[in-house]
C-alpha cells in the first residue's frame, strides 16, 4: 500500500491517540472521529488498526536500529559511541514523542510476524549496547560494572524519557544533549 500524505495524518493522529488510551482502548471510529472523517474512510488509505501499530513501532525501532548499527563500528571510544546513542534516544524521543511512546507501551500487541521483527531489533540492538560496555570495560575507558545492571539503568532511563521530558519541557534541548550522557556516564568513567 502506498505512502499517502493522509496514510502519514492518519498515523501521526493514531500515534498521539495510543499514547493518551493505550493502542487497545483507541477503536478506528475514536481514530476516524479525531480525524474528522468516516471509519470507512480511513480503509482507503490504510488496512488495519494493526497496520498503523506496525508502522509506528517498527519505524522507531529501525531508527534506532540503523543509528547503533551505524556508531557500533566506529573506531572510537566507547564513551564517545555511548554519548552518540544517548544523544540518539534524546533526538527520537523529542521529534517522534508519539511514536517512541507506542513503541514502549503497545508493541507486544504488535501481530506475529511484526513482533518477531520487533523482538529481533530490540535484541540486537541491546547485544550490539552491551559489546560497547563490555568493549569499554576491557579497554578501562569504563569502571568494571555488571553490564547487565548498567543496560538497565541506561536504558530504562532512555526508554522513559518521554514521560519526563514531556514535565520538564522548558530544559532546553541541548543542555539535556550535553548534560544527559555525562549524568548516565559519569559514574563509569575511569579517572
Amino acid at each position: 500500500m502506498k505512502v499517502t500524505d493522509r496514510k502519514t495524518e492518519i498515523i501521526l493522529t493514531a500515534a498521539k491517540l495510543f499514547r493518551k488510551k493505550g493502542y487497545n482502548a483507541v477503536s478506528m471510529r475514536d481514530l476516524a472521529s479525531e480525524l474528522g472523517i468516516k471509519a470507512a474512510s480511513l480503509y482507503n488509505h490504510i488496512k488495519s488498526k494493526q497496520e498503523i501499530l506496525s508502522e509506528i513501532v517498527l519505524q522507531v525501532a529501525e531508527r534506532f536500529t540503523t543509528h547503533i548499527d551505524e556508531i557500533y563500528p566506529q573506531e572510537v571510544s566507547s564513551i564517545k559511541k555511548l554519548e552518540a546513542i544517548i544523544q540518539n534516544h534524546i533526538e527520537i524521543t523529542i521529534q517522534q514523542t508519539d511514536f517512541l511512546a507506542c513503541l514502549n507501551n503497545d508493541w507486544m500487541h504488535l501481530a506475529e510476524e511484526n513482533l518477531q521483527d520487533y523482538l529481533k531489533m530490540r535484541n540486537d540492538y541491546e547485544e550490539k549496547f552491551r559489546k560497547i560496555l563490555l568493549d569499554g570495560m576491557v579497554k578501562n575507558e569504563l569502571e568494571n560494572r555488571n553490564p547487565e545492571i548498567v543496560i538497565f539503568s541506561i536504558l530504562t532511563t532512555l526508554r522513559t524519557l518521554y514521560l519526563w521530558y514531556s514535565k520538564k519541557s522548558s530544559i532546553e534541548v541541548e543542555v539535556l544533549k550535553k548534560d544527559l550522557p555525562k549524568t548516565l556516564l559519569n559514574g563509569l568513567i575511569q579517572n
